[in-house]
């Protein structure tokens, strides 16, 4: 069966209710997704099932017959994780907790409202972040005493490393959302060092010899739990905001992603950012890759480290390639993480009608990859032959030229 006509019965609608009578398994059979690639392969699933979710799936439920082996889990929704609910806003997070391969990088979903506020904190792990909607303000000071304010919007970056304390706060009229990623799997957005945290755990005779004030004035100190992301208003525009006759950091905690030129395709495009052009950012590299309908994010590999992923917007399928001839594919949508360790060669399809777009992010402070068909294209084309037995059409189309996001055909 062609992989196109596979993939639209797997997708095909499921009727509702419990299918109770023969004619009416009979009807469904053909809108209701198997697990069978054809005649002879795989069979029915009577039940009990999730029909919804074998849909937003077909690759689960009828893997490619080239898949093999037992790779681990390589994707984990944000819509299944838990999302802490707050005065201003909310938040939610994919660990190596949810997502146990992913040892290196964490992620997490927050939205805050209007005026809300992420409480002013800092943690050990360095933060990179990708604003996803609406604008925000964001502040910062290092360890020199060097102050930072600025505001973000839709496609910009943040970065603040390790121990750097800072706050974020949505803006008018309707806040923001954004991902934030975190240089750790381990890391845990609930065990942040929270500036509300400390005051209330400090003797208040102490906190009057360090601020050089009375300690009934440290009374009636609210309590953390109404803190983490709170209501407050909406700040008056950032020019008077600025601290004055502060030294400014020197190097920008942000970065404006989408000015970048990207590299351009016939059927994509792909825009680099690490510490090459944002230089502030150290331990974190990315890529914001766009694949329009029928185009696909070449076969390759990273050669420093694992690939993190965030999909935006779209519908996509992920073929990674292991050693020992594993080889295993998924599916992913907006909202979506998916997860490359070290060096697995893999690509990217859009599987969908309309253009994907998804981060690649590294815990690196550069951006490396290694093009399949770049390296076949370099390669004596005797020893290629010897290899694969190429019929010369193919090995006359390769192209020494690197195309990340490879043309529609």
């Amino acid at each position: 069966m062609k992989a196109l006509s596979r993939r639209k019965i797997l997708t095909a609608g499921a009727t509702g209710g419990l299918l109770v009578a023969a004619t009416t398994v009979g009807r469904a059979a053909d809108q209701v997704p198997q697990p069978s690639r054809g005649a002879g392969v795989g069979g029915t699933d009577p039940g009990p099932r999730n029909i919804s979710r074998d849909q937003q799936n077909p690759e689960m439920l009828n893997p490619p017959s080239t898949d093999h082996g037992t790779l681990p889990n390589l994707r984990f929704s944000f819509s299944d994780s838990h999302v802490r609910q707050e005065s201003g806003g909310w938040t939610r997070q994919i660990t190596e907790r949810e997502l146990g391969v992913s040892k290196n990088i964490a992620g997490v979903n927050m939205r805050l409202n209007a005026g809300g506020v992420r409480e002013l904190h800092w943690h050990k792990e360095a933060e990179w972040s990708y604003m996803l909607y609406g604008s925000a303000r964001i502040t910062a000071i290092d360890a020199q005493g060097r102050n930072f304010v600025d505001d973000v919007g839709v496609g910009d970056l943040w970065y603040f490393p390790g121990g750097v304390p800072h706050s974020i706060q949505g803006l008018g009229p309707d806040g923001c959302e954004f991902l934030l990623v975190f240089d750790s799997g381990s890391f845990d957005e609930d065990s942040t060092f929270l500036l509300s945290d400390w005051f209330r755990h400090t003797p208040k005779d102490v906190l009057a010899k360090d601020f050089g004030a009375p300690a009934s004035l440290f009374g009636e100190l609210p309590d953390p739990s109404t803190l983490y992301i709170f209501k407050a208003s909406v700040p008056a525009p950032l020019g008077p905001d600025k601290l004055q006759g502060v030294e400014p950091v020197p190097q920008s905690f942000s970065h404006r992603m989408l000015a970048q030129e990207p590299i351009r395709t016939k059927s994509g495009t792909v825009r680099i950012t690490d510490s090459n052009n944002f230089q502030a950012s150290k331990s974190i590299a990315a890529a914001l890759v766009e694949v329009e309908p029928g185009g696909m994010r070449e076969l390759h590999w990273h050669p420093n480290t694992d690939e993190w992923q965030y999909y935006i917007q779209g519908q996509g399928r992920m073929g990674v390639f292991a050693s020992s001839g594993q080889a295993r594919t998924f599916d992913f949508q907006a909202g979506d993480v998916g997860y490359v360790p070290y060096a697995m060669g893999h690509y990217v399809e859009n599987t969908g009608n309309e253009p994907l777009r998804f981060l690649e992010v590294f815990k690196s402070s550069y951006y490396a990859d290694v093009s399949l068909n770049q390296w076949l294209a370099l390669t004596p084309p005797e020893l290629l032959k010897a290899h694969l037995n190429l019929d010369p059409q193919v090995t006359n189309a390769l192209q020494k030229t690197k195309y990340p996001v490879r043309p529609l055909t």
